[in-house]
């Protein structure tokens, strides 16, 4: 692989928009999307079931954060998928149980209509917390945690891939 640089930027446009809408939880498969150039271009048909986690509150991040290390001559993206899941309920109190035994594949929607994956290569590892605030405005619910190790950038699904996927969402869901 080349390490030589390739491209400048520009300035954008003030249009972004940040936050996460939704979460599509998948269990780990090897090579369960075709990827290149940074890209999903397809879903393994080994893929069946997916389950969608809707995502309201400005509390649900996704940071990449990337390191280079010159004395071992390697480079990873640390991937920290942050859900606040509202309200506690032995349902979901039940399926986190089995999220933190597993190490899912997780493909996060943002506001803006995009699609990424976290944990494509190795899946995820899930730590969190379950709590309820003193105040009665306070938080009431589940705080997960989903962290990755890749050696790229979450690829970005392309549009026949999210389709795909919106195909094999579950219609199993908890109404906490």
């Amino acid at each position: 692989m080349a390490c030589v640089l390739t491209s400048g930027r520009t300035e954008p446009c003030r249009d972004a928009i940040g936050g996460l809408k939704a979460a599509y939880f998948i269990d780990f498969q090897e090579d369960s999307f075709t990827i290149a150039a940074g890209e999903a271009t397809a879903i393994d048909v080994g893929v069946t079931e997916v389950f969608k986690y809707e995502l309201l509150a400005d509390g649900n991040t996704l940071v990449e954060t990337f390191t280079a290390d010159q004395n071992n001559g390697t480079s990873i993206y640390e991937q920290v998928l942050a859900l606040a899941l509202k309200k506690q309920d032995k349902e979901t109190a039940n399926e986190l149980a089995l999220i933190v035994k597993a190490r899912p594949i997780v493909v996060v929607q943002f506001r803006d209509g995009t699609y990424k994956i976290v944990g494509v290569s190795d899946g995820t590892v899930a730590t969190g917390d379950i709590q309820s605030g003193g105040a009665k405005a306070d938080f009431n619910g589940y705080n997960l945690t989903l962290t990755a190790t890749e050696v790229s950038p979450a690829p970005t699904l392309d549009a026949l891939t999210v389709t795909a996927l919106l195909a094999l969402v579950s219609v199993t869901n908890i109404n906490p």
